[in-house]
């Protein structure tokens, strides 16, 4: 059934982590980013912040919004005590997803037993929270790499695979969304695991592409939050902006 523009900014919504990952953010910040996250349109998918912030924002936000932080952010360092520290904080301030940075660069430098031990040691510290790995698919670049590191992260129980820190020159982009969803698509869990586009993605349009490649590969069905995630800091402005009707209608999928 054809998807109208409205309804790919509903959808959108639904699946969108809003975020704030500043160097320099406040307290302040957080609670303009808590007051956000439901809208006159409905609520976001979960707020994606640093750490520190995560009893701040349980403090902010009604259940059952969800609040997700980030560890070993952004570097991906070689650094599971790092890591580690990083999810007790979560942990403490009661968040329920952490999103893991692996460490690319020591996969790319073949160091992939360190790379896989940190990613199972943040799995056994954080055994009730969702957890997606970032691969960093902008710096991997090569198709082959891609599906290694996703590979990897399915392989040590991650529930989440997501492309990008946002933090890199090349965040999100649709071919490298096509191989990590194409490895999640033939693993043995795929009915249960999802899928996250973060970085350079602004507005529906973009947020559609990445949507529509869920769809083809996990199926519609895997089009809600518990499966398919847009880590975004400005998508919410033209989704609101479309739903309220002061934006011009983009392209739309066919899912």
């Amino acid at each position: 059934m054809p998807r109208t523009p409205v309804d790919s900014a509903r959808l959108a919504l639904s699946c969108l982590d809003l975020t704030s990952l500043n160097d320099h953010d406040s307290a302040a910040d957080i609670e303009r980013l808590c007051e956000r996250a439901i809208g006159a349109h409905g609520s976001v998918a979960a707020i994606c912040v640093w750490p520190r912030f995560v009893a701040q924002a349980r403090a902010l936000l009604p259940r059952p919004a969800r609040i997700a932080a980030v560890a070993n952010f952004p570097d991906g360092a070689l650094d599971t005590d790092l890591a580690l520290r990083d999810v007790a904080t979560i942990a403490a301030g009661e968040g329920d997803e952490v999103d893991l940075v692996l460490p690319w660069r020591a996969f790319m430098a073949g160091e992939r037993h360190a790379c896989a031990a940190l990613v199972a040691a943040v799995r056994r510290a954080a055994p009730a929270m969702t957890m997606k790995l970032i691969i960093e698919s902008g710096e991997l670049e090569d198709p082959e790499l891609i599906r290694a590191a996703s590979r990897l992260g399915l392989d040590e129980g991650v529930d989440f695979l997501k492309t990008s820190t946002g933090k890199r020159p090349v965040s999100a982009t649709p071919d490298a969304a096509r191989v990590m969803l194409e490895t999640i698509a033939r693993d043995a869990r795929s009915s249960t695991l999802g899928f996250k586009a973060a970085g350079g993605i602004r507005r529906v349009a973009d947020a559609v592409v990445y949507l529509d490649l869920v769809a083809e590969h996990l199926g519609a069905a895997a089009l809600t939050p518990q499966r398919c995630r847009l880590g975004a800091s400005s998508l919410l402005d033209d989704i609101e902006a479309m739903l309220g009707g002061s934006a011009a209608a983009g392209p739309s999928g066919d899912y």
